[in-house]
């Protein structure tokens, strides 16, 4: 079977204009890399002014510096999906994936939507790679012992399952950086795919993918009143696990 794992960066996740798409293309029987495309968006990067907000707009150097050596190839967002689409025909693609895919998936149809053209993912489903993470690597002790460690946490207080600390983790490199770029970011979302079919999961596979991977370690919660003239009354909590509610009016604490 082949698969695509990809990768967009956009200019924000409210109002996600594509700049950045990175794909691998990857045969599971064979187990190896067929092909790698990368493309800058000529409408966005061609207007400094919606570029410039971007995220990632310190990374204009790299992809100046990797369209003259054409390991980019810069395209209008129509052209790029076509060629997307050749590319998953000539390949014969079945599954497509990506880290926290549902963005990924957005941005597609944002773009495609706004530039009125054909979305390449129409007929193929797209995976989420983070439920796997979750079935085999994040709630693992030696996981979250990393995550200890090196002091990877969410800033909720959880442990961190992002591409970057799950690499960092498969690798047994902690100082890895990820690019930010979709090209590399692809590679490794890839690398981690793979770590998670090793492990056990298969490529059909439907996972649950949970909210966090909760932290159980004691801490404190301090809630403060303020009063008339200066004056507070406070109260001290010891929790393991903290929920908080969607509005944002209700606490849970859990010492289990």
């Amino acid at each position: 079977m082949k698969i695509v794992v990809f990768d967009t960066e956009t200019v924000d996740t409210e109002h996600p204009y594509c700049y950045n798409v990175g794909l691998v293309i990857f045969d599971t029987d064979e187990m190896r890399v067929l092909t790698k495309r990368e493309y800058v968006i000529e409408q966005v990067w061609h207007n400094p002014m919606l570029f410039s907000t971007a995220y990632y707009a310190d990374k204009r150097p790299i992809y100046v510096s990797r369209m003259k050596g054409r390991k980019i190839k810069m395209s209008k967002w129509g052209f790029v999906c076509r060629e997307m689409q050749t590319i998953f025909d000539t390949f014969d693609v079945k599954l497509a994936f990506a880290y926290n895919s549902s963005f990924d998936e957005r941005v597609f149809n944002f773009n495609c939507d706004f530039f009125h053209t054909l979305n390449p993912f129409d007929n193929i489903p797209i995976k989420d790679i983070i439920p796997f993470v979750h079935n085999k690597i994040g709630f693992t002790p030696k996981f979250k012992q990393f995550c200890e460690d090196n002091e990877f946490f969410t800033e909720s207080g959880n442990y961190s399952a992002n591409a970057e600390n799950v690499y960092r983790f498969i690798s047994q490199n902690k100082e890895f950086t990820e690019e930010h770029t979709a090209l590399a970011d692809s590679e490794i979302e890839l690398a981690i795919l793979l770590e998670c079919i090793k492990r056990g999961c298969e490529w059909n596979g439907e996972y649950k993918k949970y909210h966090s991977i909760p932290r159980k370690v004691e801490r404190n919660l301090l809630i403060e009143q303020h009063l008339e003239n200066d004056n507070f009354v406070s109260a001290n909590f010891k929790y393991k696990t903290i929920r908080i509610n969607k509005e944002k009016t209700k606490i849970v604490l859990k010492n289990a």
